[in-house]
């Protein structure tokens, strides 16, 4: 199948990505991939957002009935302690006033139906798992993975072979980590002169709590307890409309302990005194997690390449001391579009589009993260470090310190497991606070078990010889679905690590964090993973 532009990913950037080019030129052919079942089944963030670059794209998005009912009215932010909460006065950068709290998936399908109406064409359950290049090496489009292949990758009864899509420019917006984006960095030496990527990992829950205990349009932010003040991370609480809260906890990845799970530092976090009473007698609805680019601007990659450019979150331009990024990952995204639309008027081949990377750094996205670049690797240095450092640069040299701190790689920072100590995490009260399995349960993920596994290990050797020797199988902990699993025999010999794949949310965690690099994280049958109901 051939079109004038391939979009790889139908989130917030692909979309906006697709109206614009459709804004920009009626005539040209676009297509939109989705890996999940439908568009906004794989979306989940907070979410506040910034209406800036909506506003931008859709100026009449009111009257066009955008799903944004909720504004924001009340900031707070606190540091806990384990049994005290502490106000703590709000960093203007988490000052929402103007913003409105949403379920980004919602949005996201309004986005959707927003970019058919324009002729977009949009292939939801059809993941792009294979780059395509022409024989110049320029990129030629994606491949489609083939459906209905068994477990030992011979085809079943219901096999479908992919399908190729061809593309004069081919955008990818996979998200954090995309598995494509991956190769291409590879393939073109895309992270040259960029740092590595820094990563956290955000676990949510969507609750219908007491109507006598909702407040709209409230906001809460904590840091501190359960974490020590050596680990990145805190929690979000966020007033939606019909009774409805959305609760998360993000842990940044460049955490040192091995012992740690993101995902029972959340279900900890419920339990604190100035927490549970909220959710006390509520209703928990939904559950999800996924991975977050953090490393703003010292993070991105180079943007363009023969045949495609990058945009949105899998290129990073999350704002992280605002907590936002889809109004940055849209932005980009039309930035790009623009581009392409006057490169393929122009020369109509498969040349680079260096306009767009060119342009960016003209526009306010980079101006934006330019000024907090510093924030997030200060947190080096621990909280108060970083809290302190933070308030230099917000309120004395707003963001205009004539250096740049530098991250480091995630899967490097965990310490060996007998340098650390054990943590101890409570057993779940079926009440604020759950297990795993009965989590993904209420994510309504569903992979077809008769299918290649998706999570590939490199080396099968090193999830007992290194991860398990050294750093008490890491992997058990830091993802937030149960996939992996160490299983013995009675007596407890002949350990050995079993992938539970069907479990997977595609956060892409094991993919970041495995110390060795060892596991590898590709697309699985399109239509496969969560169906986030209203995330």
């Amino acid at each position: 199948m051939e079109f004038d532009v391939v979009i790889v990913g139908g989130g917030p950037s692909g979309l906006s990505a697709a109206i614009r080019l459709k804004q920009l030129n009626a005539e040209l052919s676009v297509c939109v991939l989705e890996k999940g079942s439908e568009v906004g089944a794989h979306i989940l963030s907070g979410a506040v957002i910034e209406t800036r670059s909506l506003s931008e794209l859709l100026p009449d998005w009111k009257e066009q009935g955008a799903p944004l009912l909720t504004p924001a009215s009340d900031d707070r932010f606190m540091f806990l302690t384990k049994s005290k909460a502490i106000t703590l006065m709000t960093p203007p950068q988490m000052n929402n006033h103007g913003n409105y709290i949403v379920s980004l998936g919602n949005f996201t399908r309004w986005l959707g139906q927003q970019a058919e109406a324009l002729g977009v064409e949009i292939f939801a359950g059809f993941a792009a798992a294979e780059v395509l290049y022409n024989d110049d090496g320029s990129v030629k489009g994606v491949a489609t993975g083939d459906m209905g292949l068994g477990k030992d990758g011979q085809p079943t009864a219901n096999h479908t072979p992919g399908v190729e899509l061809w593309a004069r420019q081919t955008i990818f917006a996979e998200g954090c980590r995309g598995s494509l984006t991956k190769a291409l960095f590879d393939k073109f030496d895309l992270r040259r002169d960029c740092e590595d990527q820094t990563y956290g990992i955000g676990i949510k829950e969507l609750w219908e709590v007491d109507p006598a205990k909702h407040k709209p349009g409230t906001i809460l932010h904590t840091v501190g307890w359960p974490l020590d003040t050596q680990t990145y991370g805190g929690s979000f609480l966020y007033h939606l409309e019909n009774n409805q809260v959305a609760v998360g906890f993000v842990v940044g990845l460049d955490y040192a302990n091995p012992h740690l799970s993101p995902f029972d530092e959340f279900q900890r976090f419920k339990t604190h005194p100035a927490i549970r009473p909220l959710f006390e007698g509520g209703r928990r609805i939904s559950y999800g997690a996924r991975a977050l680019s953090e490393g703003g601007l010292q993070s991105i990659p180079k943007l363009s390449f023969p045949g495609g450019v990058l945009v949105g979150d899998t290129a990073g331009f999350l704002n992280v001391p605002k907590i936002k990024g889809t109004h940055t990952a849209m932005k980009s995204a039309m930035i790009a579009a623009e581009a392409v639309a006057e490169a393929l008027g122009h020369d109509g081949g498969s040349n680079e589009v260096v306009a767009y990377p060119e342009r960016l750094k003209k526009s306010w996205v980079w101006s934006e993260l330019h000024e907090v670049r510093n924030i997030r690797p200060s947190f080096h240095w621990g909280l108060w470090g970083g809290i302190a450092y933070a308030a230099l640069e917000t309120y004395l040299f707003r963001g205009k310190m004539p250096w740049t701190l530098h991250h480091h790689s995630d899967h490097l920072a965990l310490k060996k497991a007998a340098d650390c100590p054990k943590i101890a995490y409570p057993k779940p009260d079926g009440v604020v606070s759950f297990d795993k399995l009965s989590s993904v349960f209420i994510s309504s993920t569903n992979h077809e078990e008769n299918q290649p596994a998706h999570l590939k290990l490199r080396d099968a050797a090193v999830p007992i010889a290194i991860n398990l020797e050294h750093y008490d199988a890491p992997e058990q902990r830091y993802c937030p679905a149960g996939v992996y699993e160490i299983i013995r025999n009675d007596d407890g010999s002949n350990p050995r690590l079993q992938i539970n794949a069907q479990n997977c949310l595609h956060c892409k965690t094991c993919d970041i964090k495995d110390p060795t690099q060892n596991i590898n994280w590709v697309v699985p049958e399109g239509g496969g993973g969560p169906n986030y109901p209203n995330m």
